[in-house]
């Protein structure tokens, strides 16, 4: 028995294209595509460079870490790869938890105070 062949139908492919066609032009809206048109495809800390290939490695970072400020001029962003981007991140936490000076606040507590006394302690004494 030999198969049927269907014709594609082709109301559905043109809907599946325009659909297509309008989630690209939405994302060319987006920032992020629209910082890759502003800045050249290089890192802002390591100078790194990038290409087609690689171009998934390169994020928007936020300059003010505000996601929603996100201006035409693009003066809210800088390009960054993933790993200087982690960095940068990590970075505003510690300032956000220790300040601007970068040390841990003076710590009160020691959990191990008694640890020399109960161990002196024999067998419930």
């Amino acid at each position: 028995m030999r198969p049927t062949s269907k014709k594609p139908n082709s109301a559905k492919l043109d809907a599946v294209v325009a659909k297509a066609r309008a989630d690209y032009a939405t994302r060319e809206d987006g920032y992020r595509q629209r910082a890759l048109k502003l800045y050249p495809w290089v890192c802002g800390r390591c100078q790194r460079e990038f290409d087609h290939k690689n171009l998934r490695e390169l994020t928007v970072h936020h300059r003010d870490h505000n996601h929603d400020n996100n201006p035409h001029d693009g003066s809210n962003w800088e390009l960054l790869c993933v790993y200087c981007h982690d960095n940068e991140h990590q970075r505003f936490v510690e300032q956000i938890t220790y300040g601007e000076d970068g040390v841990a606040p003076e710590v009160t507590h020691n959990p191990f105070a008694d640890l020399k006394a109960m161990m002196g302690k024999k067998d419930g004494s």
